[in-house]
């Protein structure tokens, strides 16, 4: 699946340093030092997990804050693809490393810290589930299924757009899509900073018979928008026929797999009302392989887009649009490099094999394809724009990069 140290070596990234987490107050710093520390807690405290577990919880995390970077176990079944990946990090302060690079090797490791690859009674065993099921049995999720009763009569373009802005804005959305009755479901976004939406839209013109690529973000309340979007390219023709593509297991905590997307489709099917008919209706469309459900081993790779594998390029590339949910799928489309927010995001995405657009709601510092005068604006604002996840983005590239 390509070779981590060949692609920092390309000129594709010349002038934008490649984000480290070893500055000081920086957002990565933060996630390394902080946030996965306190996951490690979170992990150990949701499953009654053994002495082994406990002591590896104890030792990545003694690694992790004060060691170097320690590669796999010899007996790991990925053993040699990390050790290509990883072979200039291993033996240095996980903060030296790319960012990128060191959030995928700490949800490696921490799979192997309570053995979900060994043979036993924990292998297969997703440590997240209780994370992610918790949002799924949430009284929200009830609420905001029955608010896509109130979509039912919306005239066709305003339901697309609440459908796209619920899919975008993902577990911070509610499924009201904005149909409250002081908030006409037509208005602006006041947190887009970009918006090419009828690019997008105009990327899937209605009867033509298209193939639709969505790579997943987050499951639970996320996830859920996401069918639901797939659900209106399919029913009102925008797509013959979509492509759900998830991680092949566990992965950045709440990340979707195939087993999420089996979980989200019953709770749809139980639901009353349009979310019910909709749950139906996808469920129907897998059967008949009008959707399809996809785990490619590359989604759970430290690596950019730009080295995807020839199948997946093979299948992008033939397909009418890819469409990129969340942050972690931006960073790997664009780049995990300090760009210049004004830089063309079809320029950073010309290599992609097929138009493509993003869905993502900002919570890290890269970020291209802003307006000089957005870009002011939002610097002024003093407010951490780039990463509180207080605002958004919508960006597409067509064919030739337009």
């Amino acid at each position: 699946m390509g070779d981590a140290r060949a692609f920092s070596e390309t000129a594709g990234g010349a002038g934008a340093p490649v984000i480290l987490g070893n500055e000081p107050g920086s957002f990565a710093r933060s996630v390394l030092a902080d946030r996965h520390p306190a996951l490690i807690q979170q992990v150990r405290e949701a499953f009654p997990y053994g002495p082994r577990q406990h002591r590896a919880f104890d030792a990545l995390l003694e690694e992790i804050t004060h060691g170097a970077v320690e590669p796999l176990d010899a007996a790991a079944p990925d053993h040699g693809t990390w050790q290509d990946w990883g072979r200039e990090h291993f033996g240095r302060p996980w903060f030296d490393a790319p960012f990128l690079w060191a959030e995928s090797y700490f949800y490696r490791r921490l799979l192997a810290a309570v053995e979900y690859f060994d043979e036993g009674p924990w292998q297969g065993i997703d440590p997240f589930a209780p994370f992610k099921l918790a949002e799924l049995k949430g009284s929200t999720v009830d609420d905001e299924l029955r608010s896509l009763d109130r979509l039912a009569d919306a005239p066709a373009d305003e339901r697309a757009t609440a459908l796209l802005h619920a899919s975008l804005w993902g577990n911070r959305a509610d499924l009201g899509f904005r149909v409250a009755a002081d908030e006409p479901l037509g208005d602006a976004d006041p947190g887009l900073v970009a918006d090419d939406s009828a690019l997008l839209w105009a990327l899937l013109p209605v009867g033509a018979p298209a193939t639709v690529s969505v790579v997943a973000d987050n499951a639970g309340r996320e996830l859920i928008p996401d069918l639901i979007l797939i659900d209106h390219l399919l029913t009102q023709g925008h797509a013959e026929r979509a492509v759900l593509h998830v991680k092949p297991g566990p992965y950045y905590v709440s990340d979707a797999t195939t087993a999420d997307v089996i979980d989200s489709l019953r709770r749809l099917v139980r639901a009353t009302g349009a979310a019910g008919g909709i749950g139906r209706r996808l469920w129907e469309a897998m059967g008949e392989g009008r959707l399809e459900v996809r785990a490619h081993a590359f989604f759970c790779a430290p690596l950019p887009y730009e080295m995807a594998p020839e199948d997946l390029r093979k299948e992008w590339g033939a397909g009418a649009l890819t469409i990129l949910k969340g942050d972690l799928n931006y960073r790997r489309l664009v780049g995990d490099r300090l760009w210049d927010p004004t830089t063309p995001f079809a320029e950073r995405t010309a290599y992609f094999p097929g138009p493509v657009a993003a869905l993502r709601t900002l919570k890290s510092d890269v970020v291209v394809g802003l307006e000089p005068q957005t870009l002011s604006a939002l610097d002024a604002s003093g407010r951490a724009w780039r990463t509180s996840g207080t605002h958004a983005l919508i960006q597409a590239r067509g064919e030739g990069g337009s």
